[in-house]
């Protein structure tokens, strides 16, 4: 086994790098996204400052994919999921396409809300992904796979890039 020690201080750093260098992702891509509630548009989870975030207008999974008008290197992903009115599991994965055309599944995660306990999700993934072209996030908000059995809508409060 090899161990080594990192310094604390070394990856709140790290972090701070990450925020300073998020991507305007309005200006660098073209969003598309499968459905949105007027009252939480998508570009309430892309800004800089804290808002309501993205809401989809009908239950079940749901899709934002980022178009980039350039190949981009991605460095860091920050996702921040917020539900505090109901008990539900959800899933996410996060697909990438670089250029070779190929679309792949870089994550997936699942986590259960609880309006009495865990009403917060947030995920930070350092990765090495050169040349992006297009990058999807895929939320099943309650893992039924189905619109026809969903009972939740796909939920966002924000997505940051670097």
């Amino acid at each position: 086994m090899r161990k080594s020690l990192i310094d604390s201080n070394t990856i709140a750093e790290s972090r701070t790098t990450h925020q300073n260098s998020w991507l305007d992702l309005e200006q660098l891509a073209t969003v598309e996204i499968t459905s949105e509630d007027p009252l939480f548009p998508i570009e309430h989870a892309l800004g800089g400052s804290e808002t309501t975030g993205w809401r989809a207008s009908c239950k079940g999974p749901q899709f934002i994919r980022l178009n980039f008008d350039q190949p981009t290197p991605i460095r860091h992903i920050s996702l921040h999921f917020v539900e505090r009115n109901t008990e539900r599991s959800q899933e996410f994965s996060i697909h990438t396409k670089n250029g070779d055309g190929q679309m792949r599944e870089l994550v997936r995660q699942q986590f259960t809300f609880s309006p009495s306990g865990a009403t917060e999700e947030t995920e930070d993934l350092s990765v090495n992904l050169p040349g992006v072209i297009s990058f999807e996030l895929r939320i099943d908000p309650d893992r039924a796979h189905d619109p026809t059995h969903s009972q939740n809508f796909a939920v966002l409060q924000s997505l940051r890039i670097a």
